[in-house]
């Protein structure tokens, strides 16, 4: 008996931890692979892994190889090549053997590398029969050569540009300025320089970055005024006023006198636009403000930073007054304003961007594509219509005049947004052609101590002549 309870005492032991390795296995299976697969400790064995599948190339709208990869004759290891170096660095990113991946490259690196469902499949056959075994192709939304006028208008100074197809949500170019050459061979040699510079070129600001957008926040002032009834206001501008103790004045202390909100907008008027936000009061701005994303998550192709209202408590009238024109604690990024312009080119409704088109398997296959969906209704069209005359306005007359295109009739708003530098940043967006809009950009430089009518303008200028002209 002595000797039964024994052996019944080690098959309980034994259970236990026969149990408990299935318990701690299901767990790492559910909870701790994924942390595992991407371990840094485990990028040779993946390195190694991933190698046996020569990785998929991605291109631009019309066809264009923006990465590629290569496998020399004998060699084990292919080769990642970016033919115009750092053009998509901030797009497309990086795949290093040194530094993993970032950007597309890591956010669809499943696809590329043939490690999802129809991806294994397919090489599986590619490997019995001898074949070659490939992971898939990516075909992005963005045009090359716009890509390429945006990155030239910005130059060597910081900032963003980005343009969307406002009827579809495409992206049709992105750009952060600093970038970088992504390919290895540079990428290694100048890592170390890379992540100490004080522009940090490897933060891509179209997505993350986070501004002050200054009088171009106006546009949604102005869409929460006419959504309610509040289109046919006027104010005597004498240059500056006083607002519960706080002074707003205008750019360089102008002053317009009595004035209507179509010149309030064409000029920039912080005298008017800061009471206008009073009187529409903190819940008409901050709904304004979140049916135009300000606040909330979008689902995007790459990490998008939520832009910030800023403020959680009972705003006082200054703080009101000061988001009025795009000031406080109100922080965009620039693809949120790229959508407020869109938004308001769309008749009202805003479209979800979206930058991979379509997803194509070895063989041919369509894995994935992509098709415009509606991320909110913001305003009716008789209010877009209304606020696309102010912004026409703002073109022909005010301070987006460096925007004017021949026989094409543009609508946007500048804007310069003081902050903590001390160097305004400058922003433009506009879309056009004004009655029927194929295009609508946003232009940012960071810091960089201009109005965004002379600086910005121009560069949106360069993008939109060739988008419509093309």
């Amino acid at each position: 008996m002595t000797f039964n309870k024994k052996i019944l005492h080690i098959l309980v032991v034994l259970s236990m931890l026969f149990l408990s390795l299935c318990v701690y296995l299901t767990y790492f299976q559910m909870f701790k692979s994924a942390d595992m697969v991407s371990s840094p400790y485990n990028l040779p064995r993946l390195r190694q892994q991933e190698d046996k599948v020569l990785r998929g190339s991605i291109y631009d709208r019309n066809g264009t190889v923006l990465a590629e990869s290569v496998r020399e004759e004998d060699q084990e290891f292919q080769t990642r090549k970016y033919p115009y170096g750092s053009l998509y660095s901030h797009v497309i990113g990086y795949n290093s053997y040194t530094y993993g991946k970032n950007q597309l490259e890591l956010y669809y690196n499943n696809y590329m590398s043939g490690s999802d469902g129809m991806g294994e499949v397919i090489n599986m056959g590619n490997a019995l029969t001898g074949g070659t075994r490939k992971g898939a192709d990516i075909r992005l939304t963005v045009d090359h050569k716009l890509q390429k006028i945006a990155s030239d208008g910005i130059g060597n100074r910081r900032g963003a540009a980005i343009a969307i197809d406002p009827r579809t949500g495409e992206v049709l170019a992105m750009v952060s300025k600093p970038d970088f050459d992504p390919n290895e061979d540079t990428l290694v040699t100048n890592w170390e320089d890379l992540n100490q510079r004080e522009d940090s070129p490897l933060y891509a600001r179209a997505t993350s970055g986070l501004y002050n957008p200054g009088s171009t926040f106006k546009t949604v002032i102005a869409t929460a005024a006419f959504e309610n009834g509040m289109g046919d206001v006027s104010y005597n501008d004498e240059g500056s006023v006083i607002i519960d103790g706080k002074k707003f004045s205008n750019s360089h202390g102008a002053s317009y006198g009595e004035i209507e909100l179509k010149k309030a907008f064409a000029v920039s008027s912080n005298v008017v636009f800061s009471q206008l936000a009073v009187e529409l009061g903190e819940n008409n701005v901050r709904n304004m403000a979140s049916r135009f994303q300000i606040g909330k998550s979008v689902d995007f192709d790459l990490p998008l930073k939520d832009s910030k209202f800023g403020y959680s408590d009972s705003m006082s009238k200054t703080e009101v007054a000061a988001v009025g024109i795009g000031q406080g604690k109100l922080q965009v990024t620039p693809m949120n304003m790229a959508l407020v312009a869109a938004a308001v080119a769309n008749d009202g409704v805003m479209m979800k961007p979206y930058l991979v088109d379509q997803i194509t398997a070895p063989n041919g296959l369509s894995i994935r594509s992509s098709s415009p969906t509606v991320l909110e209704n913001v305003c009716s069209a008789g209010t877009a219509n209304e606020v696309t005359e102010l912004m026409k306005e703002c073109v022909a007359s005010g301070t987006g005049r460096n925007a004017k295109m021949s026989g094409i009739t543009v609508a946007g708003k500048t804007g310069t947004a003081q902050n903590e530098t001390g160097k305004d940043h400058a922003w433009f967006i506009c879309f056009a052609p004004a009655d029927h809009p194929t295009i609508a950009i946003a232009v940012m430089l960071e810091s960089d101590g201009t109005g965004g009518g002379s600086t910005c303008a121009p560069i949106a200028k360069n993008m939109m002549e060739y988008w419509l002209r093309k």
